[in-house]
């Protein structure tokens, strides 16, 4: 498990390597990956949105923006944590995640950026 703290939010990911398949003559292969949101401030934050930056070792980054992440942008009080899964398809066996939230403190109104860690995705067999 990889973790960060940023501005006293706490990220932690895992990746999981789910399998391939070939599409349009093109190996895929798919992960999916959990996180872990943990407000460690003293402040209520919500997660207003999220940037993902997706490296492949055959094509050139990808770059994933949207509102909230899986169709919420919770609310975290200090102590609380949220969980999501989400997924990824990538043609290269191996390859790498990392981006950053945007995030709003209630006490101040200032959004705030947090940043997620980078974490690898990569098919097991390749590394033998």
């Amino acid at each position: 498990m990889i973790q960060q703290i940023t501005k006293g939010i706490k990220i932690s990911v895992q990746s999981r390597f789910e399998g391939s398949f070939l599409k349009n003559q093109l190996p895929h292969h798919a992960f999916l990956y959990f996180i872990t949101i943990e407000n460690q401030s003293k402040d209520v934050v919500q997660l207003l949105s999220r940037h993902w930056k997706i490296l492949e070792s055959f094509n050139r980054p990808q770059y994933v923006n949207g509102d909230g992440v899986v169709g919420q942008k919770p609310v975290l009080k200090p102590g609380e944590i949220h969980t999501y899964q989400s997924g990824c398809l990538i043609t290269s066996p191996m390859g790498a995640m990392s981006g950053t939230y945007i995030m709003i403190n209630f006490s101040s109104a200032r959004k705030f950026q947090v940043d997620i860690p980078s974490f690898k995705l990569s098919v097991p067999h390749i590394l033998n």
